[in-house]
């Protein structure tokens, strides 16, 4: 017994290309999942201009690429000290880095460094052509290895990082776009009382000192939360309670600010 194949919108018919491709396996998925983002665009395009103020654009909803996924997971491995010693080294060099910008401008931050770098490799490559005359080898420069590593970023490379990036970037505006325009009465008073706070922060510190304080945060806090995970989340739920209860009573007196059941 045969299956009726499907047609989409414009009479075309894939039950051929989906018997052929699943004899490749994961290959039906891909092409399925292709279908189905061409009709969401379809969707997309003829809804009028007051339903696309509400609704995302089909391609912002993409989830992000594995490149991404890699990065976040270094960025973790980095945050709860997996490896001790290239966790230190980074937090060290970032400190040091907003340390030396407190004291100086970014162009003498730079420029020192830049001296002190160039300071090491010639000192390092007169002292190997030093050893090898004395000694009367020819190791040849003794950075060949260095020099000979691929640092160009291959096309593909490019895309992926470009559309990591959209992906983001579109996320955020959208985010944005929510908040400002009051889609969720509840939601952007939130982030008003957020942004309210930061005033407060902001007249205590200045800017690389809120950053310091940030590296600060982001290597030592996941450390400790692993350590004492119980504890904080029994304080955290008291604190979510205490804040629900709020914004209960803020919906209650506010006309319009309650949300509509899902």
């Amino acid at each position: 017994m045969s299956m009726k194949p499907e047609a989409d919108s414009e009479g075309s018919w894939y039950e051929d290309d989906f018997e052929k491709i699943d004899r490749f396996g994961s290959t039906t998925t891909t092409r399925r999942g292709d279908l189905g983002v061409e009709r969401q665009m379809r969707d997309w395009e003829d809804e009028s201009s007051e339903e696309k103020q509400f609704s995302s654009h089909p391609e912002s909803d993409r989830q992000p690429l594995p490149v991404a996924m890699e990065t976040a997971s270094t960025v973790m491995e980095l945050l709860h000290w997996r490896n001790l010693k290239q966790s230190g080294l980074v937090f060290g060099s970032l400190l040091l880095l907003l340390f030396s910008l407190t004291q100086f401008s970014v162009v003498s931050v730079v420029a020192y460094l830049a001296l002190a770098a160039l300071s090491a490799t010639v000192s390092f490559r007169v002292y190997k052509s030093v050893l090898q005359a004395v000694q009367k080898t020819d190791e040849g420069h003794p950075f060949k290895a260095y020099l000979e590593v691929e640092m160009s970023l291959s096309h593909d490379q490019m895309q992926k990082y470009a559309e990591n990036a959209q992906y983001y970037i579109n996320n955020t505006l959208k985010e944005l776009r929510r908040l400002f325009l009051v889609q969720d009465l509840v939601d952007s008073l939130k982030f008003a009382v957020l942004m309210w706070l930061l005033t407060y922060v902001g007249a205590l510190f200045n800017g690389l000192t809120l950053l310091i304080m940030v590296v600060v945060s982001m290597f030592s806090m996941p450390v400790v939360y692993e350590k004492y995970q119980a504890q904080i989340d029994q304080y955290l739920d008291l604190i979510r309670t205490q804040v629900n209860s709020v914004v209960g009573k803020i919906q209650e007196k506010i006309p319009g600010a309650k949300r509509k059941a899902e």
